[in-house]
């Protein structure tokens, strides 16, 4: 910048003395010559000022870029809580002293429940007793709630639609869908009375329980990581000849984090870990 204004004034100086009647050369060849080198400058002087101009405005263009940015980042702050963060999904199960870690639900000790390890089965091979009655889990409740927080942070919304259902609630559930679909067709995405995981208190089913779910992006969410919070996403896409109910992006079932990740990782539904089956006797 200090050349470009050197050079601006040697060249008003110049034409200055040329308009003043001072002799600069005493021909019209030393003239012409002058007018030349005049003309270098002036273009030289041109092509200065150009090269500082497109310096300040890539200065100011990457100012206002980051500016923008910035301000970006300050009302992603001011919406979520927090900065915007990249969303890795986690496939290494935490130890049990990391606070990230979500213990086995409660085991009950009685007749009628079946048990492999800590985990209580409940599909259309196991049942449940009609008096069964636990409630929600606590640690599943707890779980889910940490879960939709921090969902929320990322700008989703995923809250409780249905919970635990005793014996009786789920019998009025199931006759309602066979008088309306015939029990062939209800069987597909309900469970009969004793036969449901959510009289386990240990299922939950998130935000519309319908299809329409499944392509938002709170359901690609939870599917990619409910395990990271003891969740499985229980019955699975193209999985339905083997946990015997349709596709439900909505349902998740509570299992602790030491089996959710090691059902997660294998890609396998709850029937193929164990190696158990779920279909009705009759």
């Amino acid at each position: 910048m200090k050349r470009s204004i050197l050079i601006t004034i040697v060249i008003a100086a110049a034409l200055c003395c040329t308009a003043c009647g001072e002799v600069v050369g005493g021909t019209a060849t030393s003239r012409r010559k002058f007018d030349t080198e005049v003309s270098t400058v002036a273009a030289e002087s041109t092509e200065l000022t150009t090269e500082a101009y497109q310096e300040e405005s890539e200065e100011i263009t990457t100012e206002e870029t980051t500016t923008e940015e910035e301000t970006t980042t300050e009302d992603a702050v001011a919406a979520g809580g927090e900065a915007p963060t990249e969303d890795i999904i986690k496939t290494e199960a935490p130890a049990p002293e990391d606070p990230d870690y979500a213990p086995v639900p409660a085991k009950y000790e009685r007749e009628g429940i079946t048990y492999i390890g800590d985990t209580l089965i409940a599909n259309k091979t196991y049942s449940l007793p009609a008096d069964f009655a636990p409630g929600l889990d606590k640690t599943c409740e707890n779980q889910f709630y940490k879960m939709t927080q921090d969902a929320a942070k990322r700008g989703l919304y995923i809250y409780f639609a249905s919970g635990y259902r005793s014996y009786d609630y789920q019998a009025q559930i199931y006759n309602d869908y066979v008088a309306r679909d015939g029990q062939a067709l209800a069987d597909t995405y309900s469970a009969r009375p004793g036969y449901s995981e959510h009289q386990s208190g240990l299922a939950i089913d998130v935000n519309s329980i319908d299809d329409s779910f499944s392509i938002t992006p709170e359901a690609k969410w939870l599917a990619d990581h409910c395990h990271e919070y003891g969740f499985i996403l229980r019955y699975p896409q193209g999985k339905e000849n083997i946990t015997g109910y349709q596709y439900e992006s909505w349902h998740v079932r509570y299992v602790g984090t030491d089996l959710s990740y090691a059902i997660y990782n294998s890609g396998l539904t709850l029937e193929e870990y164990f190696k158990i089956n779920s279909q009705y006797e009759e």
